[in-house]
């Protein structure tokens, strides 16, 4: 297999939907018996300092009327148990708490594609 070298990995990357970035993830979790995020996290500081003020909460506000498929995105993005993501769905409210705003974003996208009304705080 051929060796891919950071660019290509960084354009790999830039392709895919959050769900197959989730997956990678956790794979890389399981392969490599190491979380990718906690080293993703001690280097946010650092970034959040040249970017200034950029996280966003994603709030639902409804579910809308595919709430099945708004389910199962908020289980797939917060890792909630079915019966949590259901009560979110049906109750409202926020789904993800200060994240980048690219992140929260595509969140919203996948969500009002759902059928889902999300609002960015």
């Amino acid at each position: 297999m051929a060796k891919l070298n950071k660019e290509d990995f960084i354009s790999a990357l830039k392709e895919m939907t959050i769900l197959e970035v989730k997956e990678l993830v956790d794979a890389m979790k399981e392969e490599f018996g190491v979380d990718p995020m906690a080293v993703a996290v001690a280097a946010a500081p650092a970034a959040a300092v040249d970017e200034g003020p950029s996280t966003k909460t994603v709030v639902l506000k409804s579910a809308g009327g595919n709430k099945i498929a708004v389910i199962k995105i908020i289980k797939e993005i917060t890792g909630l148990g079915l019966v949590e993501a259901k009560a979110v769905a049906d109750n409202g409210g926020n789904i993800k708490e200060n994240i980048p705003s690219d992140e929260a974003e595509a969140i919203k996208t996948q969500l009002t594609e759902a059928g889902a009304e999300v609002e960015l705080v």
